[in-house]
């Protein structure tokens, strides 16, 4: 069971993400790392469907993530050529040619209910190759990969928690289509 912070504690945070299986996240980290990303060995590779929302009802969260992921398919992800946010993000990363849409979808739904909130930017999802790197990287990212194609299934997605240490911790593992482990979880 979850235990709301201490007065003055810093409240925790949700993240929702689908993660790159290995070995394309390795070659995606390889990749990243060689544009100079300093995030390249501490953040996997990932889609991420919930960015940074503050959790009030950890309960109530864990139940809505596994309710989306129980009526939720498996689906075929393509990555292919590349995009960036610049000039507003200093960001490049991999287009979702096959999943877009599925991506959406999802986090449309788990945007819902305790994780509902206004968002600064659209809903955008991506593969991060390059952040806050010079703009000699981001270009070289940009077009290192623009023939860079790879596709995976997506069964699982992960729910994590961004403590008040400031890392991010896997909470649970939901597998699409199924009934979820009911059982007691890290609080």
């Amino acid at each position: 069971m979850a235990v709301p912070p201490a007065a003055g504690a810093s409240q925790s945070c949700v993240g929702v993400v689908i993660a790159v299986p290995e070995p394309l996240a390795a070659e995606l980290g390889r990749w990243r790392a060689s544009f100079g990303d300093p995030m390249a060995d501490l953040i996997p590779a990932h889609i991420t469907l919930v960015t940074t929302t503050p959790a009030t009802d950890w309960d109530a969260t864990i139940e809505h993530v596994r309710e989306v992921a129980r009526g939720q398919h498996a689906f075929t992800v393509t990555l292919k050529s590349t995009g960036t946010f610049r000039p507003v993000s200093p960001v490049v990363f991999l287009n979702l040619e096959d999943g877009f849409e599925d991506c959406v979808d999802l986090h449309t739904k788990l945007q819902r209910g305790p994780l509902e909130r206004s968002l600064e930017f659209p809903f955008h999802p991506h593969v991060t190759v390059a952040h806050d790197v010079s703009v000699a990287s981001m270009d070289g990212a940009e077009a290192r990969l623009k023939g860079f194609e790879a596709s995976f299934m997506v069964r699982t997605m992960g729910l994590y928690e961004h403590d008040s240490c400031g890392i991010w911790r896997l909470r649970e593992e939901l597998s699409f289509g199924q009934d979820q482990n009911q059982g007691d979880h890290p609080g």
